[in-house]
């Protein structure tokens, strides 16, 4: 016997009502996600374990008692709220004077570090020569990568990788496939080392494989023993080109948010993380060095001195700036012992955005500000590695 039309639509309608339920319960788990992950519907791409010391942040205090007055403060964030800004947090003096968050997020909130991420090479390179891994900066990369040891890149220095003048040709879109370390391995030299500053995922990524080849250990454990554990921050993740392969280390660490804060205190104190000594003293003074090449740039930062032609200038002449094409943000003032944390979307900020408006309003708003004179970063950095 046929079922009626009437019957058929209410069959219908009962089991789209049944799918609907099943994705709407924890059941969709075991039932729908497998089939979601084989049609790369829910495909997420593999990440790595950097191992955090988990510890509390610095101590909260008034901006006052660390001489800020919160006018200006109130004023950055307002500027920075009205710009998509997903957190704003201040540090004077180890301590977190000021914070504000938007969109739902917290100072715990797990996010894309975007750029930040590239810095984390930087500074473990640093803590590789404090531990004498790397023996100094303008070792060859060929006495770590057994690849070119007798190839023309072999000569490529680890400040070359800093300062992003490897003169590596740029990778076409997609060029990496599923195994980046392959890829890069096969990447041509374009033009002599030192001489042409390209911003290109080549450079810290094979900054990363010399610190794996020079510690013996896997880039995500060496990162979190040398740095990440070492300033309390949390667990984070470093994506991976594959199961088991290379990790990115040019950008899509995730991380909390918060945690960039740490960092910033780090460099303000020239590798000092609240009394304790993380990298020598003198290395974050060479990361601010200006490139030969573009001096508007030091090792994946940029200068005071990289303000647009007819815009304000950074108020302070020791200004620099940890950022990219994302949102995120993370300006340093050493001589006012400042580092300010501004998160965004990865998709960057928008067109009226001005780069020195919230620096500046929390510089000026310190009662010690004094406007100085330019400064040439420290470049000397013998005291790196004992016995030079």
């Amino acid at each position: 016997m046929h079922l009626r039309v009437s019957q058929r639509f209410a069959l219908a309608a009962a089991g789209l009502a049944l799918v609907a339920g099943l994705a709407a319960a924890p059941l969709w788990k075991c039932c729908l996600a497998p089939w979601l992950r084989a049609s790369g519907a829910a495909r997420e791409p593999p990440r790595e374990l950097v191992a955090g010391g988990n510890e509390p942040p610095a101590p909260r205090v008034a901006p006052e008692l660390e001489s800020l007055g919160r006018e200006g403060l109130e004023a950055a964030a307002a500027y920075a709220g009205a710009h998509g800004s997903r957190a704003l947090i201040v540090s004077r003096h180890d301590h977190l004077v000021f914070e504000r968050y938007w969109a739902g997020t917290g100072f715990d909130t797990v996010s894309d570090a975007q750029s930040f991420t590239r810095l984390l090479a930087a500074l473990a390179t640093g803590a590789a020569i404090s531990h004498r891994l790397i023996g100094w900066p303008d070792e060859p990369v060929g006495a770590f990568i057994g690849e070119w040891s007798r190839d023309p890149r072999g000569a490529i220095t680890v400040r070359n990788l800093l300062q992003m003048t490897s003169g590596l040709a740029p990778a076409a879109p997609d060029a990496g496939g599923s195994d980046l370390t392959a890829a890069l391995l096969r990447t041509p030299l374009q033009v002599r080392p030192g001489l042409v500053r390209r911003e290109q995922a080549a450079d810290p990524q094979l900054l990363a494989l010399v610190l794996e080849r020079a510690s013996r250990e896997r880039y995500a454990d060496y990162l979190s023993r040398a740095l990440w554990r070492r300033i309390g921050a949390a667990d984070a993740w470093l994506r991976l080109d594959r199961p088991g392969g290379s990790a990115r280390a040019d950008c899509c660490m995730r991380a909390r948010q918060g945690d960039w804060i740490r960092i910033g205190q780090l460099m303000v104190r020239d590798g000092n993380y609240r009394g304790g000594e993380v990298i020598r003293p003198g290395w974050v003074g060479l990361m601010r060095a200006p490139v030969k090449a573009d001096p508007q740039y030091g090792a994946y930062v940029q200068l005071a001195s990289s303000a647009a032609p007819g815009a304000e200038p950074y108020a302070a002449a020791d200004v620099f700036l940890v950022a990219g094409e994302g949102g995120n943000r993370l300006w340093l003032v050493p001589s006012l012992a400042l580092a300010i944390l501004c998160t965004g979307d990865p998709q960057g900020r928008d067109a009226a955005w001005d780069e020195h408006r919230v620096p500046n309003l929390i510089i000026r708003a310190a009662r010690d500000y004094r406007p100085a004179a330019p400064r040439a970063p420290g470049a000397d950095v013998s005291a790196l590695v004992p016995g030079h």
